[in-house]
């Protein structure tokens, strides 16, 4: 039993470490074609609509439409809409959205020698690069599409500055008078992070589905930001109408646009990081999206020239958008399942229940730190009756040896004989019944603890809430990890005390093997969040304290059974 629950703790953390050298990569730039989930159709006919409305007007029995007066506006202008929680910068030249700043979110955490604040800026600084901000607008005529992103609009704001009770209204307008007619209207509140999105396009006098950009990516990296891993976990994701299940597909895994997969039956479509997303509303009726990539070769300082990838996604008619964080709270209230742009993981449902307790926590003890370790207390309380059936059972197990072993002498040939195999278990389970011991009693305990680690792990991932948090001294944002590796450190020393201290059944060999787990576990946590080495240094002294008091009380029963035997003996 011991040597299986040293392989299910190894093999574990080997998961959990495969799981980030593996799964959780920063942006490549290497072409993968994504495979086609099921509800996903490739459509052909859709690419070559506008083309075919153009085409139809300008053939034969039709004729094009007679020219209208042109609107569009004299100069270029930028119109910035403020509200409490975020300040957007809008042109008019193709009326597209030019910086996205969130007022509660720094774009990375000020060091003493650049002591300026920087808001993050959900609108990339690489937008533009191509003539392409957020919002611009996609048409399968590369004519038509750069005059349709190049073009001055005409402006209307009823309001710029919002209070959290306010709205307001941007429309953009634009007609070349003869082929193309466009109006873009944005419809913003003070409270929340999302906009509704009313559009007309019109070429050679029909209707089109307009198809709104967002790109490149979403945001800009820092370097420190890109040698975390979980922080250049990037890509699109698309929420199935139909069996409400989300589609990720993470930038390594976008293909060239000649190749992008397109996504049928949408409730939403997003681009997503680790922390933020711009998300977007469809009509699963009529909508689809799809992401892609342009590809541009650009010098780079060592006078090498590098292919760098740029992704984009593309949304037809979207209703309406949020541009912010992955708030599990806010995104509840707002709706549409938007909550599962959060990826919890495997053990979602555990991940949530940490993620409200903790939040409950910090509105007490403002400290995501202290939030913490409050959080691992309760929960080490809640398993207390486990770990206390677990440590009993061990303890027993430990006081049977002798009569184990005896019994694994008596079957020398057990491994070859079937029938001496089949003997010695029935002896050994008498053994167990006698002395009341359930040999799976000492490993319950780890397999709950399992996934309570690995919910809580994936809560310290995803939770925009520990991004840049303090705790103490050097530990200053909770969501990287520990910059000296202290937590990391102290965490191999506390489970090495609480390992000795444990009792235990294995061989001698075995014991020392086990004295290993420390070390691998500190090389595990080394590039793991501060948070979650802060929960298991946390755990590990907890347990240290009340493996203590277990073998205290332990040895004083035994002292009095020992005392009980001498009595009945006289």
């Amino acid at each position: 039993m011991e040597k299986r629950l040293i392989l299910a703790i190894v093999l574990s953390f080997l998961v959990l470490f495969l799981y980030q050298l593996v799964f959780v990569k920063p942006p490549q730039s290497e072409q993968v074609v994504p495979q086609q989930p099921p509800e996903v159709e490739k459509i052909q006919a859709e690419q070559d609509r506008l083309d075919a409305s153009v085409a139809e007007a300008e053939i034969g029995g039709d004729k094009l439409p007679a020219p209208t007066e042109a609107v569009t506006a004299e100069r270029e202008q930028e119109i910035t809409i403020d509200t409490p929680l975020y300040t957007a910068v809008w042109s008019n030249r193709g009326a597209v959205l030019k910086s996205w700043k969130l007022k509660e979110h720094l774009k990375k955490l000020p060091d003493k020698n650049d002591p300026e604040v920087q808001l993050l800026d959900l609108v990339p600084d690489n937008a533009g690069k191509f003539g392409l901000y957020p919002l611009a607008l996609k048409l399968d005529d590369s004519g038509l599409m750069e005059r349709a992103n190049e073009a001055l609009y005409k402006v209307e704001a009823d309001r710029r500055t919002l209070g959290e009770n306010d709205t307001a209204r941007l429309e953009f307008e634009y007609s070349d008078g003869n082929t193309i007619k466009i109006r873009k209207q944005f419809i913003f509140n003070g409270s929340d992070y999302n906009f509704k999105i009313n559009t007309s396009l019109e070429i050679a006098g029909k209707e089109i589905e307009p198809v709104y950009l967002w790109g490149p990516g979403i945001g800009t990296l820092s370097q420190e930001e890109l040698k975390q891993k979980f922080s250049a976990n990037r890509g699109a994701a698309f929420l199935s109408n139909r069996d409400k299940k989300v589609t990720r597909l993470k930038e390594k895994k976008i293909a060239l646009e000649n190749e992008a997969v397109h996504y049928l039956g949408l409730d939403w479509a997003a681009y997503e990081e680790n922390y933020f997303t711009a998300l977007f509303l469809l009509d699963p009726l009529q909508s689809q999206a799809f992401a892609f990539k342009t590809e541009v070769s650009e010098p780079q300082a060592n006078g090498k020239i590098a292919v760098l990838p740029y992704f984009y996604l593309a949304v037809s008619e979207p209703q309406e958008a949020y541009l912010g964080p992955k708030e599990r709270h806010r995104l509840m209230a707002y709706g549409h399942d938007t909550k599962k742009i959060i990826d919890f993981g495997f053990f979602g449902f555990i991940a949530e229940i940490f993620l409200v307790a903790t939040r409950y926590f910090y509105s007490l003890v403002p400290n995501w730190g202290l939030a913490i370790i409050i959080m691992t207390i309760i929960i080490k309380i809640i398993l207390f009756p486990l770990t206390y059936s677990s440590t009993k059972s061990m303890a027993k197990m430990q006081e049977i040896q002798p009569k184990i072993k005896a019994l694994q002498k008596k079957y020398k040939k057990v491994k070859q004989d079937p029938e001496q195999r089949r003997k010695m278990n029935e002896e050994m389970m008498r053994i167990y019944k006698e002395h009341g011991i359930n040999p799976a009693g000492g490993c319950l305990p780890l397999l709950i603890q399992l996934p309570i680690f690995w919910g809580f792990f994936r809560m310290l991932v995803v939770s925009v809430e520990l991004r840049h948090s303090p705790f103490i001294l050097w530990i200053r944002d909770l969501s990287v990890k520990d910059p000296y590796y202290i937590t990391p450190i102290l965490m191999g020393i506390s489970q090495f005390i609480s390992q000795k201290m444990t009792p235990s059944t294995a061989e001698p060999a075995q014991q020392k093997m086990m004295l290993l787990m420390p070390f691998i576990f500190t090389i595990f946590f080394m590039n793991f969040q501060a948070g979650l080495v802060l929960y298991w240094l946390t755990n590990n002294v907890l347990q240290i304290a009340q493996q203590a008091i277990m073998n205290r009380m332990m040895a004083r029963k035994r002292e009095r059974n020992r005392e009980n035997g001498k009595r009945r003996k006289r």
